[in-house]
């Protein structure tokens, strides 16, 4: 309660002043809900700069999309499917410098004000690729994500001559795919998987 919402607005900002530089400037965001107004008068002002902003949000969404010179760079699904959507994930891109962000806050007042909560940067640059590639395949999920609509309704998109992406679907298959790889290369190293229990 004491730094989170200072950090977050800040980076924000910084991401608006580089778009108004004319320079590269994106936002990408996944929580499970957005309520807190200083969190989306920010948005709205980075959009209005020009700052494309797209965001996962599983649940609330207090921001209104499609606002003709506010919000109009804005975009927001929500995923729903076999699996409960929980992530927290915060992606700020100015210039070509980046920093990503995992934690448990959701944008909304109780999380950034009133509880204690822990959000962490990712500076291990295989882990944030890792990242970038699940908020991209969310982003582009097509089969279970609703796109919030400007009169505040969720609407699902229309796949007619286009390619299906199911972002858990393809999750669990390239988990399977890392897993296989992983047994191949201790079989071959002949090592065995063994189970350890933690000591009680």
């Amino acid at each position: 309660p004491l730094w989170m919402k200072d950090k977050f607005l800040s980076q924000i900002e910084k991401v608006r002043k580089a778009a108004l530089e004319g320079k590269p400037a994106f936002i990408r965001a996944k929580m499970n809900s957005l309520s807190d107004m200083d969190m989306i008068e920010a948005l709205y002002a980075a959009s209005a700069a020009g700052v494309q902003i797209d965001l996962v949000v599983r649940g609330i969404c207090c921001l209104k999309v499609g606002i003709k010179g506010i919000s109009e760079n804005i975009r927001v699904k929500s995923i729903v499917g076999n699996f409960l959507e929980h992530a927290r994930i915060f992606r700020f891109h100015a210039d070509g410098e980046e920093s990503i962000y995992l934690g448990s806050a959701d944008w909304m007042p109780r999380n950034l004000e009133n509880r204690v909560e822990i959000v962490f940067p990712v500076v291990d640059p295989v882990i944030q690729e890792r990242i970038r590639h699940y908020l991209d395949t969310e982003i582009a999920d097509n089969v279970k994500a609703s796109v919030y609509m400007p009169d505040g309704s969720y609407k699902k998109q229309n796949l007619h001559g286009k390619k299906k992406v199911n972002s858990q679907e393809q999750f669990c298959e390239e988990a399977e795919e890392a897993a296989k790889a992983v047994m191949a290369a201790q079989k071959k190293a002949g090592k065995k998987r063994v189970f350890t229990p933690a000591a009680g």
